[in-house]
């Protein structure tokens, strides 16, 4: 007699995005869902893996763990990497020991899609069109547009001005 447990969601089409996760069965809140993986590497190896692609292309299975390893579940990884970004996720993604896995925000219903916040970082680098790039399509009654956070880039400040001292 097998002891597997049946796996929380299956991959399929999503309205989404591309692929999605959907929920095999009921998944309660709190329910570690699965861990992401792939080929733990360095920035560098990362930046230098995809340093001849589109910039206009925001299709990535990249996870940033920490200033030293990003997971690239795009060599070796698993299903985890179809669970697509929402700004009102019913998952969220937990750093432990280097490792990441994704847990249940709130209870999730057979059939739902699972998704969570990517919060992508900007970057001084990024192009002008970035927020176009990472535009946000989970339909979300208050979805801030974008999968980057924060949700607009950040308003040039202006110089502060000297102060002007009163001679007397």
């Amino acid at each position: 007699m097998s002891t597997a447990r049946k796996p929380f969601f299956k991959v399929r089409r999503s309205r989404v995005h591309g692929l999605g996760a959907f929920a095999t069965r009921r998944i309660r809140k709190g329910t570690r869902v699965c861990e992401y993986l792939g080929d733990r590497i360095t920035h560098k190896e990362a930046d230098s893996r995809y340093e001849d692609k589109d910039e206009d292309d925001n299709h990535t299975f990249l996870f940033i763990v920490d200033r030293g390893i990003v997971i690239d579940a795009g060599v070796g990884g698993n299903d985890a990497r179809f669970i697509n970004h929402a700004c009102d996720p019913n998952c969220e993604s937990v750093t432990e020991k280097r490792r990441v896995f994704i847990e249940a925000l709130r209870t999730i219903e057979k059939g739902e899609e699972l998704k969570y916040d990517y919060s992508i970082g900007r970057a001084k680098s990024d192009p002008p069109n970035v927020d176009e790039i990472y535009a946000c399509r989970c339909g979300a009654p208050k979805c801030r547009g974008t999968m980057l956070w924060p949700a607009r880039r950040p308003k040039p400040r202006k110089p502060k001005r000297a102060a002007k001292h009163k001679v007397s």
